[in-house]
């Protein structure tokens, strides 16, 4: 038994260090864009609400189609177990197929659907031209961004976190270099200062296509038997197989929980952008630091989500539930770790934020939220891996809902105590905020934890 727990333990470690090391960088790419906003002109504020605006319009498209990394990593996995390599290729052609329709049709759309957002984003008009500038530049990259789900998941589904953190690390390194140079240039090195703030998003449409370059060598070198034999025709075949209506069916709980992100995470952005610049760089500012620690025991969750795929697949019940167990183990020394972090860490981190004086002393008093966020957050993203990987979409799909009901009950509640008492509404109202965000994951956690019967 001890044998068996070790090797458990090792695989979970081979998963999910790479996993954590790309995801380091993950938050580097926001912050330094926001940190290169925060330094092209004394406007701090309004440029760092362009970038979060225009971040939010994206996730409000991408998160829509997250069952392209989800479905495929889950399906993968489990046809891993199984030992069925064949299925393994038609699950990614079918993943790619779709992605790249639906980039074709975002990028037909873009203008519609960017009239139709600030139909409901309230925002000052600088911010406005800021995020719209940003979102024009952008899509161009939704081909590339939507097929690295796709491929993404499909790694982590054949238990190979290597190929999936170097994708990333192209990614994100890119993403950095590209951003810096070309909107501040290199000052020192010749007459040209970069584009500005446009600069910010055509380096993310550089490091996407960096991305899918080195994802797809990375299938035909090293996936090259998988996929031997295989045409384009295949491709178009597998598309119309019935086990692609199977996918969609499944992604339809993967959709709605999708969209229930994206109704908490956009509420969360266009609350905050109903009050002033300065606190909306802050909210924006204390959600990216929020997900510091997300980030971190994501790795663990993706080797959840491949593990727990691969021993359903191969109906190993006892090193599935081993699994579980010891990836909890992990994720909760990672959160152990992340609170002490967070308590003597936090001030430095604002300031490495923005050079913005005002942003940082208004950020100041929001700071602890920062360290109840990893104890609250550690069971939801954990079980999120789980789930995934033994695609039981209907329970998550479900935990996401009630998630939605706790953030809006929440918020709700509070602005009506606070509309009956003489507190300072702006700022309170951004305490109000990150606790309804953290409500909904308290909700989450709840759910996923007491319908853990259905996976076991």
């Amino acid at each position: 038994m001890g044998k068996q727990t070790g090797k458990i333990n090792a695989e979970i470690l081979r998963l999910a260090i790479p996993s954590i090391l790309a995801n380091i960088t993950v938050p580097l790419v926001g912050m330094v864009d926001i940190a290169v906003a925060g330094h092209l002109t004394v406007n701090a504020a309004t440029l760092i609400g362009g970038i979060s605006i225009g971040s939010m319009l994206f996730d409000l498209l991408y998160w829509n189609f997250g069952f392209l990394r989800v479905s495929t990593g889950g399906l993968t996995a489990q046809a891993y177990g199984k030992g069925d390599r064949g299925e393994c290729a038609k699950v990614l052609m079918r993943s790619f197929g779709l992605s790249m329709l639906i980039a074709v049709a975002l990028i037909v759309i873009q203008w519609l659907f960017v009239q139709f957002a600030f139909l409901f984003v309230k925002c000052t008009p600088e911010v406005r031209a800021l995020a719209s500038k940003y979102f024009f530049i952008r899509i161009w990259a939704a081909p590339a961004t939507l097929s690295l789900m796709a491929l993404k998941g499909w790694f982590i589904g054949m238990q190979d976190s290597v190929s999936s953190m170097t994708v990333d690390l192209v990614v994100n390194g890119v993403n950095i270099a590209a951003s810096i140079f070309l909107a501040m240039g290199l000052p020192g090195f010749g007459r040209w200062h970069g584009m500005g703030f446009s600069g910010i998003a055509a380096g993310t449409v550089a490091a996407q296509y960096a991305g899918l370059i080195t994802a797809l060598a990375f299938v035909g070198v090293k996936y090259r038997e998988v996929f031997s034999g295989q045409r384009m025709k295949d491709i178009v075949s597998a598309l119309k197989e019935r086990e692609t209506r199977h996918f969609m069916t499944m992604n339809r709980d993967l959709f709605i929980r999708s969209v229930c992100f994206i109704v908490i995470y956009i509420g969360y952005t266009m609350i905050s952008a109903r009050y002033s610049d300065i606190l909306l760089a802050s909210a924006s500012i204390m959600m990216k630091l929020l997900m510091i620690f997300s980030y971190f025991t994501d790795g663990f969750a993706y080797a959840a989500e491949a593990m727990t795929g691969r021993f359903i697949g191969a109906r190993d019940s006892a090193s599935l539930k081993t699994t579980i167990r010891y990836v909890f183990v992990w994720s909760i020394s990672i959160a152990l770790l992340f609170t002490a972090i967070y308590w003597f860490g936090g001030v430095p981190m604002l300031r490495a934020m923005t050079s913005d004086s005002i942003v940082v002393d208004c950020c100041r008093q929001y700071l602890p939220w920062l360290i109840i966020m990893p104890p609250l957050g550690v069971i939801a993203f954990t079980w999120d891996g789980v789930y995934i990987g033994a695609t039981a979409s209907r329970q998550i799909r479900n935990a996401m809902i009630w998630s939605v009901a706790a953030f809006f009950i929440v918020w709700f509640a509070g602005m009506a105590l606070l509309r009956n008492s003489d507190a300072d509404g702006g700022a309170n109202c951004i305490h109000l905020l990150l606790g309804a965000y953290f409500a909904h994951l308290v909700a989450r956690s709840i759910h996923l934890t007491l319908q853990r019967h259905s996976i076991l």
